[in-house]
């Protein structure tokens, strides 16, 4: 998990780096805080732009669960990397790379059974309707 995180943060710092010297090399000036203003805000917009279709795409085709989904195995994965990080930083456990992806199975696991008794559910309501509307047409 250490190396995992410090890999990423590798990462991050080569980035701020080179837009350091991008930022210096044309005197464009740009402050820290500016630039995480600038880099953060576009990276946000660049993501609304890719995700606004596709979320649109799946509410037409009636997916709403599939959004739903997406939105809290985003939430579970921050949540997860915060609780580490913050075990990390509270000295009151391990951070282990395995706790992370233990408790995002944990989820996706849950969300198959819910899935599984949701089917169900729907397809009991559609078998009633069919015969309901099997037995009306007889009368």
């Amino acid at each position: 998990m250490k190396e995992f995180l410090y890999m990423i943060v590798g990462w991050i710092a080569e980035i701020h780096s080179y837009l350091m010297r991008f930022n210096d090399s044309y005197e464009y000036n740009f402050s820290d805080k500016e630039l995480h203003f600038i880099v953060i805000g576009l990276l946000g917009m660049a993501f609304v732009f890719i995700v606004y279709p596709v979320f649109k795409w799946l509410a037409k085709h009636n997916h709403v669960m599939v959004i739903a989904w997406i939105y809290v195995f985003t939430l579970i994965l921050v949540i997860t990397f915060a609780i580490e990080i913050g075990q990390k930083v509270t000295n009151t456990g391990a951070m282990e790379f395995a706790d992370i992806v233990f408790g995002v199975v944990g989820f996706i696991v849950m969300f198959f059974i819910f899935s599984i008794i949701r089917e169900i559910y729907h397809l009991i309501c559609r078998l009633i309707k069919y015969l309901r509307d099997q037995n009306w047409g007889k009368r």
